[in-house]
């Protein structure tokens, strides 16, 4: 792209892109944007590169990957509890596409509207398709959750429901067994796939409750283990207790129980809270969150019942140059 095209570009699709927010106090158009954090906050920030034909097929919808960039750093910010306020955009195009620039713009706007989170700069450059975003957002220090937190005998809960992306994942390879699945079926697994939800408000409603907590981002025992890893405690899960959709239980069970602890993509919370405090929270939270197990003074994963594999060797999670 020349320069002209470029700043033609960020001006048609990105400069009015989100909602304008009083602690920007200059973005769009600089060398740098001036930001003004509250001064009893800390920032957090995260950045996820997506690059096609590793993170996303190169058909998939504009509209839906403009969505599904965005969200993974959102759930980032929520694992921390952090409300989201600002992000930047690094976007390297193969061409300057006006029909798929407009879908994609629009999905990062539509869930950028709905977090007042907003876009405060970032770069264009021609090469493969990749999309760098870079979130901020606030926390309370001594509010903030971290891996490290675990402590024994805390529950450890998950939301929503898991394996649904990794199902949607099968589907669009053409390994996914379709016998019992409807279209609307089909749908919804391709739509936890590419629209998937960060659990940002759920989130702010934990802020306060709980100290330790991962977004499921490659698996639940992958990202679980993280959590024992630093917190130097183990696991016990009940995998009978997983929270599986309608439409995963019409999988075969062995299928779908793998899907639900070791496929990623879900961006579900996981978390630990003390046993004397987890059956108020939960109730409060009327369904949004499952118990799944228990932190154990030993170490490693333990998964029951008894005859399923009673110490799982997990899968560290993906591992771009492994």
């Amino acid at each position: 792209m020349n320069q002209t095209s470029e700043f033609s570009l960020i001006k048609a699709y990105f400069s009015a892109l989100t909602p304008d927010r009083d602690d920007v106090i200059l973005g769009i158009g600089d060398d740098c944007a001036l930001l003004k954090p509250p001064a009893d906050q800390l920032l957090a920030t995260s950045v996820d590169t997506l690059v096609s034909g590793v993170h996303f097929f190169a058909d998939v919808d504009p509209y839906r990957l403009g969505h599904k960039s965005l969200a993974v750093n959102l759930s980032d910010l929520a694992a921390m509890g952090a409300r989201p306020a600002w992000f930047t955009l690094a976007l390297t195009l193969p061409e300057a596409n006006s029909d798929w620039l407009k879908a994609f713009s629009a999905g990062i706007a539509d869930l950028a509207k709905q977090h007042h989170l907003q876009l405060v700069g970032g770069d264009t450059t021609r090469g493969p398709l990749a999309i760098t975003i870079q979130a901020t957002g606030f926390l309370t220090a001594h509010k903030a959750f971290r891996r490290d937190a675990a402590k024994v005998g805390d529950k450890i809960y998950v939301s929503g429901t898991l394996g649904d992306a990794g199902a949607g994942l099968l589907l669009k390879q053409g390994k996914l067994p379709l016998a019992n699945l409807t279209e609307p079926d089909q749908q919804f697994l391709l739509d936890r796939l590419e629209l998937p939800t960060p659990r940002n408000l759920l989130a702010s409603q934990l802020v306060g409750e709980i100290q330790s907590a991962i977004d499921i981002s490659d698996g639940l025992l992958a990202d679980l283990q993280h959590i024992l890893t630093a917190s130097q405690v183990g696991a016990i899960i009940d995998t009978n207790a997983l929270p599986l959709s309608a439409v995963l239980q019409k999988l075969p069970a062995e299928q779908a129980n793998k899907l639900a602890l070791t496929a990623g993509d879900d961006y579900e919370l996981c978390f630990t809270m003390p046993a004397n405090t987890a059956g108020v929270l939960e109730a409060a939270l009327d369904g949004q969150v499952t118990c799944i197990g228990e932190i154990t003074e030993f170490s490693g994963l333990k998964l029951l019942p008894e005859n399923i594999q009673q110490n799982l060797d997990v899968n560290p999670g993906y591992d771009h140059f492994s």
